[in-house]
């Protein structure tokens, strides 16, 4: 199980740490636990009202989780909320076995986690802490 889970590709995105940090004058933040594995993501957030403009995570928890919250920080600045639901669809389709390509290349590293449910609340950790901020954020 874990040779394929945790492929060199994944590594890669967790070791890389995109936008790890903390963020100074976050418009909102939020910490989120997955009491199931332990992971926990403090995820901060700088919004223009229209796109995100700056973001930054602390993440502790597995490679999943870490390489989905790296994923964040690279390709969620300059987005807005309907970028990232559809990327987080895709994400959804993409654990759920679905076999179409995600927009956001990077998502593709967990295809391997499809076969794995109890692993699925790691790598959407990290979108569901960013979901709950930007229905803060940009409450319509």
């Amino acid at each position: 199980m874990s040779a394929a889970l945790y492929h060199e590709a994944l590594k890669a995105l967790a070791q890389a740490a995109h936008g790890a940090g903390r963020l100074e004058a976050a418009d909102v933040s939020l910490r989120l636990d997955n009491p199931l594995c332990g992971d926990r993501i403090d995820l901060h957030l700088r919004w223009d009202g229209d796109r995100i403009v700056a973001l930054a995570h602390e993440t502790k928890g597995c490679l999943l989780c870490r390489a989905s919250a790296s994923i964040l920080g690279l390709r969620a600045p300059g987005c807005g909320v309907e970028d990232i639901r559809r990327a987080a669809a895709e994400l959804d389709a993409l654990l759920a076995g679905g076999t179409e390509k995600p927009s956001w290349i990077e998502l593709e590293v967990f295809t391997p986690v499809a076969a794995h449910p109890s692993r699925h609340g790691c790598v959407t950790l990290p979108w569901r802490a960013l979901s709950q901020l930007l229905s803060a954020a940009a409450p319509n």
